[in-house]
Parts: C-alpha cells; structure tokens; sequence
C-alpha cells in the first residue's frame, strides 16, 4: 500500500475515533470519499501490519504502533504550518491545505531540521500541540547543542504531563525547550529519567501538583506543558 495511502487511513481512524476509540467503516468512507468496501479491504491490510485492531460492526481502533506512525505525521503537518504562517505569512487556512499536500513527502531528517530551525515550537497556528520528536535526546536543548550527527530513533510512548490522570506515574522522558526551561525544571528534580506522580490537576488549565523525589510540587500549567512523559500502564487521560 502506498506510504500517503497508508498515512490517510490512519490519520482518518484517528479523527473519527470516538468514546471507544474506534473509527466506523461508513465514516471513513465518507470522509475519504471511497466506497465502503473498500474501507474494510484496507483496514484488514492494517490489520495485518500491525497498525490498527479491525472488528467488523465495530469499527477500526488504533494500536501503539498506528499511534507512533500518525504522531510522526501530525508533526510533520503541524511544522509546516508553522513554517507557511510564521515565514512564508501565508494565511492559516492555505498554510493548512498545503502542509496536507507535503506532510507525506516530508523526510524525517527535514522534519527535525525544521524543528530546529524554527525552535522547537510547541503549538501550530491552530493552537494544536505539535508532538515531540522520537529522536534519542532529553531536551530540545540537547538536540541543539549536539555535535552535528544525527541521534537516533527511539519507539517509545511519549505524552504531555498534563495527560497523566491523578494519581498517575510517569517517567520524565523529553522537555520541550531551551537551555533556560531545562535548568528550571532540573532546579525542581525534573530531569529525563526521573519518575514523577500526578497528585492533582487544578480546574480551568491551574497548576499541577506533582510528587518528585520524595516532594510535593506546584508546576504552572506553562511549565509543565514543556513535560513529556513516558507513562506507566493506562495512566493517560
């Protein structure tokens, strides 16, 4: 199956996904303008590679796999419409339509490029978060400050802190940041590596109260949305 095919289909379970997480078969059709039929012939390729669970009646639900593959993607979309909004000053709406035209042509190796150049943003235009890259480096810092080659992949479930449920463990596993964020977080116990517990999250985007090395912590909701974690079991939201 062609890689932009491949790309569109699980993007499309993604955002059709509903309380269950599963994406029917009519809706995908419909939003990709295909026949059902030929919906249930893809989802079953899928199905076989790994990238989604197909239960007929039921609908499509993505695996962790699918998940790393459709956050690859997103990134790379949500780069480009920084770099059409921010340095080409293209109109939001045109910056999109044209990141969904290169998203899929982008390399990997362009794609972490731009997020340097660019500075490590965390949101698109949209206000949408951008997700962290799976490249093996602690802090937007390290991959800055490297030596030129570049660090290698790694397959691991990276989340925002901010989606940990109370009472949820994680392990600190990438800071989205310069050198400044890195040195603040690391004054608090916050370095890659260390396990951290969400004891509560404050209504109406407040402060998080986290428990690090043996304390208790209040982290402002700006701070801790630089905190990516690989969390432990099903503790996301």
């Amino acid at each position: 199956m062609p890689k932009e095919e491949t790309e569109e289909y699980l993007e499309a379970v993604l955002d059709l996904s509903g309380e269950e997480g599963a994406a029917k078969t009519t809706d995908i059709a419909k939003r990709l303008g295909v026949a059902p039929a030929s919906v249930t012939e893809v989802l079953q390729r899928l199905a076989k590679d790994g990238m989604v669970r197909y239960r007929p009646y039921r609908g499509a639900f993505l695996t962790e796999k699918g998940r790393r593959a459709v956050g690859r993607l997103k990134r790379k979309h949500r780069l480009l419409e920084v770099l059409m909004t921010k340095v080409l000053r293209m109109a939001p709406q045109s910056a999109h339509k044209e990141a969904c035209k290169l998203e899929h042509a982008l390399s990997d190796d362009a794609e972490n490029a731009l997020c340097r150049s660019l500075g490590a943003p965390g949101s698109c235009p949209h206000g949408s978060p951008i997700p962290p890259c799976e490249l093996d480096v602690g802090s937007c810092a390290e991959c800055e400050s490297g030596d030129g080659s570049a660090p290698k992949k790694v397959a691991r479930r990276v989340i925002p802190i901010t989606s940990l449920k109370p009472k949820a463990m994680g392990r600190v596993a990438f800071i989205r940041g310069g050198r400044s964020v890195v040195r603040r977080l690391s004054a608090m116990g916050l370095t890659p590596g260390t396990e951290v517990t969400v004891l509560r999250a404050a209504p109406m985007s407040g402060p998080l109260e986290l428990r690090v090395r043996g304390c208790n912590l209040a982290v402002g909701r700006g701070i801790a949305d630089k905190i990516f974690v690989e969390p432990e079991g099903s503790a996301a939201t």
